[in-house]
């Protein structure tokens, strides 16, 4: 096949699941939404770089740097906080610094919230989802679900609740990294991408849930014993496809949040990102309980066609762009 050929057959399958996602979600009163993508807000998350923009001319309506969106997240949430019920949202987000075989600075993100779901339920539907993608290509996967401690328990032999980040370390065998400042969520993470994912088989739909407190990113915490965060993540074969939450809705602790990734920025030698006020005070006002998820479009485009770069996926790729 010719690369004008693979380029055209990518183009025309990603038109057939857009609209394969969009007729799944009509079909569970799943409302589409538009939000903005450029936000007076960022996102203080320190693994993740933004892009950012100036406006020109008068501007009366705040700052005049904006930052591109790297995911629906937030705006989203206002509109949970609005009432506007189960939504979902197809479109491009940008993250900097994200360029290679298998990321592109600026690619597409399915987002979607179930109001009144926790993080188990969502699991289901969006495996349902993957299922019914895999069937536009005659495929379908095996599913395999774990816990994060049990995952670890299984492939290491180590408990990820209570290991120091000595017997952390130890257990990357022959991995070379650079140890400086890394913390012991690092020698997790660490473990999961260099040991454990790799492992994955390429045919299974492999879901991890509850992870340790420390990991909470923008989950609910779960008191049990450990406490766990309530949330999962999707893997296709050995590459990570879509993160989910039982979602935070208290307003205090969301700013905490923030404000402790902003110090992990300011460790790391990165610039502070401004907080999302906007979002802050729609938690204030009251956001529904609800669990939502982001799946990476390119990445089942990927897994769909057995393709292991994602330009073939797009219709150009961001060296040619």
């Amino acid at each position: 096949m010719s690369m004008h050929e693979r380029s055209r057959a990518a183009i025309v399958l990603r038109a057939r699941l857009y609209a394969l996602i969009r007729q799944f979600f009509a079909e569970r009163n799943v409302l589409e939404v538009e939000t903005p993508i450029l936000s007076a807000g960022a996102n203080t998350d320190p693994n993740i770089q933004s892009f950012a923009t100036r406006v020109c001319g008068h501007v009366d309506s705040g700052s005049r740097t904006r930052w591109l969106r790297t995911s629906s997240e937030f705006a989203q949430k206002r509109l949970l906080a609005a009432g506007v019920g189960d939504c979902y949202e197809l479109g491009r987000v940008f993250r900097d610094g994200e360029a290679g075989r298998r990321h592109n600075p600026e690619f597409s993100m399915l987002e979607w919230y179930r109001v009144g779901w926790d993080h188990r339920r969502l699991v289901d539907e969006v495996v349902e989802l993957i299922q019914v993608a895999f069937a536009l290509m005659g495929k379908s996967g095996n599913l395999h679900k774990s816990s994060y401690q049990d995952l670890f328990l299984a492939a290491l032999g180590i408990d990820p609740f209570d290991a120091d980040a000595a017997k952390l370390r130890a257990a990357l065998g022959d991995v070379r990294v650079d140890a400086q400042g890394l913390s012991r969520d690092d020698w997790l993470d660490l473990l999961l991408t260099h040991r454990i994912q790799p492992d994955f088989p390429g045919d299974r739909i492999t879901v991890v849930y509850d992870y340790p407190m420390s990991q909470c990113a923008l989950a609910q915490i779960r008191h049990d014993d450990p406490p766990v965060a309530e949330r999962f993540e999707v893997y296709l074969g050995q590459h990570e496809l879509a993160n989910g939450y039982h979602e935070l809705t208290d307003a205090a602790e969301q700013r905490a949040r923030f404000a402790r990734d902003n110090a992990r920025r300011r460790e790391r030698g990165l610039p502070e990102m401004p907080l999302d006020e906007n979002l802050l005070a729609a938690l204030e006002h009251g956001m529904p309980a609800c669990a939502g998820v982001s799946l990476g479009v390119e990445r089942l485009l990927m897994a769909l066609t057995g393709n292991d770069d994602i330009g073939d996926v797009l219709a150009f790729a961001f060296a040619d762009a």
